[in-house]
């Protein structure tokens, strides 16, 4: 028979090995707080809008002290064909969604952070033009989260190494 192991004692053990939770403290969490305080600029085109609402949609649920930061994001956002038949038609596409974004401190407008995200996911092109476009728009909307995601995570690990620095002081 199986034992389980208490969750304190993982807990414990992680703490141990000097590894931390990225949200410690809730949404009340000094990650929470920064990510909070971001505002996402208006970034173009529909994949934009995508990609900003899911950005929103992420970091609204975080308590922070009004828009300390901006969020600036471009998106490249390219469908290529590379799966041929022997008459020269696409058979397959692939979608690729770039975003180069940058976090700028509202008070002074210094530029703190600069980095990119990106996914891509492949398409099949059938006889059907409706089900094609169809499959592109599908695409493009998870490919926006995925993206959205991303931004996050990597604005989240940069809040906390921010607070580590801060508490080393």
């Amino acid at each position: 028979m199986k034992r389980a192991v208490p969750l304190f004692l993982v807990a414990l053990s992680l703490s141990a090995c000097g590894l931390r939770p990225v949200y410690g403290g809730g949404s009340h969490g000094a990650v929470a707080r920064a990510l909070g305080a971001v505002e996402v600029q208006p970034i173009e085109g529909k994949g934009g809008w995508l990609v900003r609402n899911a950005l929103n949609d992420r970091l609204s649920a975080m308590s922070g002290n009004g828009p300390g930061y901006k969020l600036v994001v471009k998106l490249d956002d390219n469908i290529s064909g590379f799966g041929l038949r022997s008459d020269a038609a696409v058979t397959r596409e692939r979608r690729t969604l770039r975003a180069r974004y940058q976090l700028i401190d509202s008070t002074t407008g210094a530029q703190i952070l600069d980095d990119t995200a990106g996914s891509d996911v492949g398409i099949d092109v059938v006889s059907s033009e409706y089900a094609t476009i169809a499959a592109e728009d599908t695409a493009l909307e998870r490919l926006s989260q995925t993206v959205a995601d991303q931004i996050v995570n990597r604005l989240a690990l940069f809040a906390q190494g921010q607070q580590t620095r801060e508490k080393a002081r």
